[in-house]
């Protein structure tokens, strides 16, 4: 019981013995006069006033005892309850989103990759349900987060002065703030901008977990560097929660660090407010005093902690919601990525696969002008298949209709003439005149193919959109990333063996079969 509610107990009590011993007093004469005339309505009134007494104390008993403290418990009990919920919404959102997920993943082929997205969506689940809140501190090596970490917990938790990778791995300690239900996790993360490649790959680590983070406390010991200021720039872009702490002001006058704090709001200013850019001295430097005892004086972390327990007290329900749904959204992407990247692989096989279909028709049954609209019917085919690859179900007909669309923009464009005259001077160098026009006609209807199987490829990767610049930029865009001279010199080598080759053959089995003809008078 709380000392207040115990001096408060004791003063009634006093009071109310006062109050009986003054009531006895007078009752008691009343009793005696009472008794002298009649000795059973004096003895009445003795048990009255017994029971009078007694009612009065246990009332005032029960009411500061029993009654009071049965009402700090349940507001004790209903402030956790509304400390430990996060907002409705909020996590409604998120468990929506580690839902759509969930559907997203089971989309992907990859076993190893897909089982590893469903074990990251339940982590970010189990933190859903913990509502534990993750504070991250980032920096580079030598600006002393080990020593921040050790002056916040009170106690050692890893070496102080240590050189630049001692921090291998993120470690992670927990805290408790008074006021505050949650779980604190203080996570010490490797340093930025380590050389090596150990350093890089420790970098990496550390970037992940500060995007992991609740509350991100930037420390640097100087004004900032530009190889400082981007990743706190993009993890303040993504919605991360942030202090910036200048750390280790003990080695700077009063008046430098002034100075050095209000470069480094400038610097932040619109993304991190200047009341949440913080000095302190984590580790100050002893002190030699006069009579040669050296002094160690105490960590100066003071208006970080404040700063921290308002940060976490006001928002720490929404910092924990919105860092889950972020971390649910990023795992979306994610998924999404993987997604599309398995689809474009499947798609271009498909375009790979028509191209040449669309070239061995057109070498078979050579036209006197190469036009897409002689293989319309492969590439109508084409453009259901690479619909159904983003789950888009045509019908033939709307195939065709697509097709002889994007035929009719390649031509008006002026591509397949460009396309005649940028093939034949590649196939000139590689295939003999006996067979050159056959030969140009079924690769450039193969080329023709790519680029219109490529358009289509965005145009169902843009939810059947083709964009602000509509198909034609579409197409252009296509046509400039596939005239590129180290793709057409790789395109017209598989295109003599896939198409010339074959031509080749036949118009040598063809000239064989003329001079037996010719020899047998046939």
């Amino acid at each position: 019981m709380p000392l207040s509610r115990i001096i408060t107990l004791i003063i009634g009590l006093i009071v109310i013995l006062g109050l009986s011993l003054w009531l006895i007093d007078s009752l008691t004469r009343l009793y005696g006069q009472l008794t002298w005339s009649s000795p059973l309505l004096g003895n009445l009134l003795l048990f009255l006033l017994i029971v009078l007494i007694g009612a009065l104390i246990a009332t005032f008993i029960y009411y500061f005892v029993i009654i009071r403290e049965g009402e700090q418990r349940s507001r004790r009990r209903n402030r956790r309850i509304r400390q430990v919920q996060i907002p409705a919404a909020k996590s409604e959102a998120a468990s929506s989103t580690l839902e759509a997920v969930r559907q997203q993943v089971s989309q992907i082929q990859d076993e190893v990759t897909r089982q590893a997205l469903l074990s990251k969506s339940r982590e970010i689940e189990a933190n859903l349900a913990r509502g534990e809140i993750q504070v991250v501190v980032f920096g580079t090596g030598s600006a002393g987060k080990t020593s921040l970490v050790n002056a916040i917990m009170g106690r050692m938790v890893g070496r102080v002065d240590a050189p630049m990778g001692t921090t291998q791995a993120g470690e992670t300690y927990c805290l408790r703030l008074k006021g505050l239900e949650r779980k604190i996790l203080i996570t010490d993360t490797p340093g930025i901008l380590e050389a090596g490649i150990a350093g890089t790959e420790r970098e990496q680590m550390a970037r992940e977990l500060a995007t992991e983070a609740d509350l991100l406390l930037f420390v640097v010991d100087n004004d900032l560097r530009r190889s400082e200021y981007e990743p706190l720039r993009a993890l303040a872009e993504i919605g991360k929660r942030s202090l910036l702490i200048l750390n280790k002001t003990d080695l700077y006058t009063e008046e430098d660090k002034e100075v050095i704090l209000a470069r480094l709001r400038q610097r932040v200013r619109g993304f991190i407010a200047p009341g949440d850019v913080v000095a302190i001295a984590a580790n100050p430097q002893p002190a030699q005093l006069e009579n040669g005892e050296t002094f160690q004086p105490e960590p100066e972390i003071l208006p970080l902690l404040r700063r921290m327990a308002a940060i976490l007290r006001a928002e720490g329900e929404d910092l924990v919601a919105d860092n889950i749904l972020l971390q649910s959204l990023r795992l979306g992407e994610e998924a999404r990525k993987l997604i599309d990247a398995q689809r474009r692989r499947q798609a271009d096989k498909i375009v790979e696969r028509y191209q040449w279909i669309g070239a061995g028709v057109v070498s078979v049954t050579p036209l006197p002008v190469v036009d897409l609209l002689a293989t319309a019917a492969v590439n109508a085919q084409m453009v259901v298949e690479l619909g159904r690859v983003y789950g888009c179900e045509l019908n033939m007909e709307r195939g065709r209709e697509l097709a002889l669309s994007l035929a009719k923009t390649i031509a008006g464009l002026g591509i397949v003439k460009g396309a005649i005259q940028l093939l034949s001077t590649a196939l000139q160098l590689n295939v003999s005149t006996f067979i050159i026009g056959r030969a140009i006609q079924g690769v450039t209807a193969a080329y023709l193919t790519r680029i219109a199987g490529k358009s289509f490829i965005e145009y169902f990767r843009n939810d059947q959109d083709w964009g602000d610049g509509g198909m034609t930029e579409v197409v252009q865009r296509q046509f400039q990333l596939n005239r590129r001279d180290e793709f057409i010199k790789a395109f017209v080598q598989e295109a003599i063996a896939r198409v010339v080759k074959p031509l080749t053959q036949r118009a040598e089995v063809v000239e064989e079969e003329r001079q037996n003809r010719l020899e047998t008078g046939d």
